[in-house]
């Protein structure tokens, strides 16, 4: 038997306002950086266009996985959509380690025979980026916290506004030494930092994926919970998950003392559960002193 869950909207939903004003801030910005890339002939500024591209692509991604999570549940899905920000984050995480690399490779390309640079032009196209995305991860910081999908769109900002600082330093190089090797230098350091964030934003998105313990759910400080709870003598096939992020869901099969009827044993249960863990549906197997069933899993 479950309860009511008390928490149904998922974190990247309460926040899809602040997506669509930096989604608009981006894509924006983009159209000048291509022409200001095209223009300078700066690999690093082009790099960082197709940054800002991945992240125009991402957060229309991530709005649009928001808005079809909100659909309500139905007989083909009870769980609803939720998911679908998962996916989003996924794929968010996959684009930019596939941008990582071809940056790399270009940089490699470009050392060879770095071609003349208009750095001042660079400098001034980077600036205004710069700024757009001091702007975009200042609305979205806080957002990330909750949401693994608005951590994902979040990561994309950060990455172009590492990007614009990196275009920056390259064009005042180029512009005071005429080094122009600092261009596919500093693009395939702004490649090399983008990965490690990436790479665990694309593991935790995964592991919610596979079903796996929210990293926010202490699952044996539950079980110790439940098993100390009044009217429990065991608790085993104890299964914790999310549905997407901030919405945390879980299953077991509890042992009850006699003297407690189902009723009472529920209610202790679901407080116990909803009260001091991060977990908003709740689905409780009651078995009688006697009943045998193999443990398989926690």
């Amino acid at each position: 038997m479950e309860n009511i869950p008390i928490q149904t909207v998922s974190a990247g939903s309460r926040h899809k306002k602040s997506l669509l004003i930096v989604l608009c801030l981006s894509g924006t910005y983009l159209i000048a950086e291509v022409i200001g890339g095209i223009m300078t002939n700066s690999l690093a500024l082009l790099a960082d266009a197709a940054h800002m591209l991945t992240d125009v692509v991402g957060l229309l991604l991530a709005f649009i996985a928001i808005k079809i999570g909100e659909r309500k549940a139905d007989p083909s899905r009870t769980y609803g959509y939720y998911r679908t920000e998962i996916l989003a984050a996924v794929v968010n995480a996959v684009v930019l380690l596939g941008i990582s690399i071809y940056v790399l490779f270009e940089a490699y390309q470009r050392f060879q025979n770095p071609p003349e640079v208009q750095s001042k032009s660079m400098l001034i196209v980077a600036g205004i980026g710069l700024i757009v995305n001091i702007v975009g991860m200042m609305i979205l910081r806080k957002d990330s916290e909750g949401s693994l999908n608005m951590k994902g769109a979040y990561f994309e900002v950060l990455s172009d506004m590492l990007t614009s600082v990196g275009v920056m330093i390259a064009g005042v190089i180029m512009l005071t030494t005429g080094w122009y090797y600092a261009d596919p230098l500093i693009s395939a350091a702004i490649g090399l930092l983008i990965f490690p964030r990436t790479w665990r934003l694309l593991k935790e998105a995964i592991n919610v994926l596979l079903e796996g313990t929210p990293k926010d759910v202490d699952i044996h400080e539950l079980r110790t919970s439940l098993e100390k709870a009044p009217g429990v003598k065991n608790v085993h096939d104890l299964h914790v998950w999310s549905l997407t992020s901030s919405v945390n869901a879980m299953s077991a099969h509890v042992v009850k003392e006699a003297e407690y009827s189902q009723n009472q044993l529920l209610k202790i249960l679901t407080d116990t559960t909803v009260n001091n863990f991060k977990i908003s549906h709740t689905t409780f197997q009651i078995e009688e002193e006697g009943y045998e069933e193999n443990e398989v899993h926690l």
